[in-house]
């Protein structure tokens, strides 16, 4: 075993004999984590109506709301109760239907996706309005500035990784509802511009935009934040789910999808967790559960498309929900949430935010479905 595993592995177990909150052994876990439906089902109702008794302090239609609505539909998806659809229903008559305040930043148009998800169940035209206009004035930009950081880039170009979860899957869901296509095209065209730019090759994972190329962890690796990868693992399995069979570059996605997929399961901790940096776990050995979420969700996505060998990657699967349950308190809080954040940063077991929950929700309904299959050995 390397020095640098050892060092890992040794900080891990320390998080764990100080008995930090759902890590450690001593503690009894508030939830099974019984891979069949009935448990997982228990701890997602739980996560979703406890940030539903606790609404976010932010904007309704910011995106880290958008994060948590996109995972209570994927909840309304496999639970028999309306209450979750009807939640979100509710918030897009709130919101009078309309994203953000930005037009050019995809944080404020990640919530179209759960629109559009809307749309498809109701066909009430009233739910896509306003965000087939702001598509429409997108399809007009010229989109050809430099993704350098800087001088407000964001808020003009998808120029950081996490914009991949905000940006395309919107634009994919709504060409669908529609059957225009010229919105899954531009989405396409942008994350291939973002993925040239921030994709690096050699790791097959994200830097999360041109600031870290040059940075360095502790260690002296190459610094890859966990939710920034997350975003985009979960942003390309949710883009796949809303396009066309036959589109040109869909085989570009797959093979980025299992490029990734493969290097983010061999940097899981032994404990189920991804650490908030993914190649310098020791540096901040807390466990982080929106990063951990997020990966959940697209590998077992990955399992129950046939895209990922269920062999290979459900022990990570089983390691990573069991990870997420622990995290989960009695009253259905999820704790270990990194706060809001570009970087590598440190978690407790008191620090929840409402993207968290969405991870949660959304690596629950693709454990459900996997559930459902039949076993294999594990």
């Amino acid at each position: 075993m390397s020095r640098q595993r050892v060092v890992c592995v040794l900080a891990i177990l320390l998080v764990s004999f100080v008995g930090v909150a759902g890590v450690g052994s001593a503690q009894t876990p508030a939830f099974s984590d019984a891979v069949e439906p009935a448990s997982i089902l228990k701890v997602m109702t739980a996560a979703a109506d406890w940030q539903l008794a606790h609404p976010s302090a932010h904007p309704r239609w910011d995106w880290t709301q958008a994060a948590f609505y996109t995972g209570a539909m994927a909840l309304a998806g496999v639970s028999d109760d309306p209450k979750y659809a009807a939640a979100m229903r509710a918030m897009g008559e709130a919101n009078l239907w309309r994203p953000g305040l930005r037009p050019g930043h995809a944080d404020d148009y990640a919530v179209i996706a759960t629109y559009a998800k809307l749309f498809e169940k109701d066909r009430d035209r009233k739910m896509l309005e306003p965000s087939l206009a702001l598509f429409n004035f997108l399809l007009t930009r010229r989109w050809d500035e430099s993704l350098a950081w800087g001088g407000g880039i964001e808020s003009r170009e998808w120029a950081w990784c996490d914009a991949l979860f905000m940006g395309p899957p919107p634009l994919a869901a709504v060409s669908r509802v529609t059957g225009d296509r010229r919105y899954l095209d531009l989405g396409n065209r942008l994350f291939w511009k973002t993925t040239d730019y921030l994709y690096d090759r050699d790791e097959f994972l994200y830097f999360r935009d041109s600031r870290f190329f040059y940075q360095r962890e502790p260690n002296g690796r190459k610094v890859f934040w966990s939710r920034g990868n997350g975003w985009v693992l979960a942003g390309i399995a949710r883009v796949l789910q809303d396009m066309p069979g036959d589109y040109g570059d869909r085989g570009r996605y797959l093979t980025l999808f299992k490029q990734m997929a493969g290097k983010i399961a061999s940097v899981q901790g032994e404990d189920g967790y991804w650490r908030a940096s993914l190649l310098d776990p020791a540096s901040r050995p807390n466990p982080e559960t929106s990063g951990t979420g997020f990966f959940v969700f697209g590998l077992a996505w990955g399992i129950n498309q046939g895209l990922l060998d269920r062999a290979t990657f459900e022990p990570a699967v089983r390691r990573g929900w069991s990870a997420m349950v622990r995290a989960v308190k009695a009253d259905g809080m999820l704790g270990w949430v990194q706060r809001i954040g570009d970087q590598p940063g440190a978690t407790s077991a008191d620090t929840t935010e409402v993207y968290g929950v969405g991870a949660l929700l959304l690596a629950g309904s693709e454990v459900y479905k996997l559930a459902q299959k039949s076993a294999v050995p594990k």
